[in-house]
C-alpha cells in the first residue's frame, strides 16, 4: 500500500538511484556511444559495470518477476523509480528496463517456449542483446486492419514478405518480433500472428533507418522482408494471438512511459526555476514578473496533478492486475502526457530566450519527445475516445423530456414529497 509516504527501506534504494544518476548516468547522454548497440565493445566495456552495481542494490530489471531474475516490482514502486529514471537516455539499458526489450522480455515470458525463452528471452534479460519490435507499416502506421505484411505457412516453415515502418532498434537487434497477417479473412483479432526472426534471416532489408526531429542516432528502421523464412516454431503464442498479446505489451509500455515523461517534465521545470531566479533584468530577476511566476505555478501544478493521476493508475494495476480493467485510465494517462510535457517545456523554452531554442539546450530536442509521445502507443485522439466511450458506458439515457436534473421537474418533485410527509405528520400530530 503506497499512502503518499514511501517505506524507509525503499526510499533508501530511491536516494541511491538518484545519486547514481548524477554521478553516472547522466553525464553519460552527452558522450556519442549508443546504449542499446550491445555489438559495440566501447558501449558494453561502460554498461557491464553499471548494470552490475544496480544488480548489487537488487534494482535489476524490476519490473520482472524473480523467476526472470527481476524484483517483482508493482506498478507503483516501478512508478516511483522511473520517474528518477525518465531524465537519462542510458538509464533504462543500465537498470535492464528498456525499450523495446522490456516489453518483447514480458510478452517471450508470458507467451514463449521454454525453447525460444532460453534462446531468445534470457540473454535479453541479461542484457547482452537487443531487439525489434516489427509492427507500424508505412500505408496503415498503427492500425492492424489495414496491415498487410503477410507470413504464410510452406510446410515446416513461415515465409513473410511486406515492409515495416519505424521498427525501432532495427540495426542494431539480434532478433525482430515481427507482425504479420496469416489469415486475411478473418476478423482484424485474429487475423495476425507475432514470428520471432532472427537478425541474420536472409531477406531482411532495412531500407533505411529513421531519426526523430534533431536526434543523431537514426535507428526506427524501415525494414523490407522478402521471402523471410523461419521454422514453425518460431511463432509466438500461436496463430492468429498477435492482437491480444500486443495489448499486454502496449498496456504496460504506455504507463512505464508516463512514468518516465515525469521525470522530464520536473528537468524541464528545474531548469526554468533556475532560469528564473539567475536571469536578471533592468528591474530585477525574472522571478519577480507575475507572468513567469504564471508560468512556474502552471507548470507545478500540471506536473503534480499528472504525477497523482499515474500514480493513481499504477495503484489500480496493482489491485486488479489486469490492463483491461485498467484501460479507461491507462487511456487518460497516455492522452495527459504529451500535452503536460509540451506545456511545461515550452515555458521553460521561452524564459531561456535565443538559448533556449538553441542546440545548446535540451529543449528543442524536448519538445519533439512531448509531440512524439502523442503517436506512439497510439494517438492522443484515439485514446480520448477510449476514455470518452468507457465513461459513456456508466450512464443511462432518460425517458423523460427534460433531463433528470431540471430544477423545475424537481422542485415540482420535492414539493411532492414534502407535502406528503406533512399530511402524514398532521395526522399523527
Amino acid at each position: 500500500m503506497w499512502d503518499f509516504e514511501t517505506d524507509p527501506e525503499y526510499q533508501a534504494k530511491l536516494d541511491w538511484v538518484e545519486e547514481f544518476m548524477v554521478n553516472e548516468l547522466e553525464p553519460l547522454d552527452l558522450i556519442a556511444l549508443d546504449p542499446y548497440d550491445k555489438k559495440n565493445a566501447e558501449t558494453m566495456a561502460v554498461l557491464r559495470p553499471l548494470q552490475q552495481q544496480v544488480r548489487d542494490h537488487g534494482l535489476w530489471a524490476a519490473h520482472l518477476k524473480p523467476e526472470l531474475g527481476g524484483q517483482g516490482y508493482g506498478q507503483v514502486k516501478l512508478a516511483l523509480l522511473n520517474e528518477i529514471l525518465g531524465r537519462s537516455r542510458w538509464a533504462p539499458s543500465v537498470f535492464g528496463s528498456q525499450a523495446p526489450d522490456s516489453g518483447n522480455a514480458e510478452i517471450l515470458a508470458l507467451f514463449g517456449t521454454d525453447e525460444q525463452k532460453a534462446r531468445y528471452l534470457q540473454p535479453l534479460l541479461d542484457g547482452e542483446i537487443t531487439s525489434c519490435y516489427s509492427m507500424t507499416e508505412p500505408q496503415g502506421g498503427s492500425d492492424p486492419g489495414l496491415f498487410v505484411t503477410r507470413a504464410e505457412r510452406d510446410n515446416d516453415t513461415w515465409v513473410i514478405n511486406g515492409e515495416k515502418w519505424f521498427s525501432t532498434n532495427a540495426r542494431l537487434a539480434n532478433f525482430f518480433i515481427v507482425m504479420a497477417v496469416t489469415n486475411p479473412e478473418a476478423h482484424t483479432r485474429d487475423k495476425m500472428s507475432l514470428f520471432i526472426v532472427p537478425a541474420e534471416t536472409p531477406g531482411i532489408d532495412i531500407l533505411r533507418n529513421v531519426g526523430v526531429g534533431t536526434d543523431s542516432h537514426a535507428t526506427h528502421g524501415y525494414v523490407r522482408y522478402s521471402d523471410v523464412r523461419v521454422p514453425a516454431d518460431h511463432i509466438l503464442g500461436g496463430e492468429g494471438q498477435a492482437f491480444a498479446i500486443a495489448q499486454t505489451r502496449l498496456g504496460g509500455g504506455r504507463i512505464h512511459h508516463a512514468m518516465r515523461t515525469i521525470a522530464l517534465a520536473r528537468r524541464a521545470f528545474d531548469m526554468m526555476c533556475e532560469r528564473a531566479v539567475s536571469r536578471q533584468t533592468r528591474m530585477g530577476p525574472l522571478s519577480n514578473f507575475q507572468m513567469t511566476q504564471e508560468k512556474i505555478a502552471d507548470s507545478w501544478i500540471q506536473i503534480e496533478q499528472f504525477r497523482l493521476l499515474v500514480l493513481r493508475t499504477a495503484w489500480l494495476i496493482d489491485k486488479h492486475h489486469d490492463y483491461q480493467k485498467v484501460r479507461r485510465d491507462i487511456a487518460a494517462v497516455k492522452v495527459a502526457m504529451p500535452q503536460v510535457l509540451h506545456d511545461v517545456v515550452q515555458r521553460a523554452m521561452h524564459l531561456h530566450g535565443a538559448l533556449g531554442v538553441s542546440n545548446e539546450m535540451p529543449f528543442v530536442k524536448m519538445m519533439i519527445a512531448a509531440e512524439s509521445l502523442g503517436i506512439a502507443d497510439g494517438a492522443t485522439e484515439l485514446h480520448k475516445m477510449t476514455v470518452a466511450r468507457r465513461t459513456l458506458r456508466e450512464y443511462e439515457p432518460v425517458s423523460t423530456a427534460f433531463p433528470s436534473q431540471h430544477l423545475p421537474t424537481r422542485r415540482a418533485e420535492a414539493q411532492a414529497r414534502l407535502a406528503e410527509r406533512l399530511e402524514h405528520a398532521v395526522a399523527e400530530f
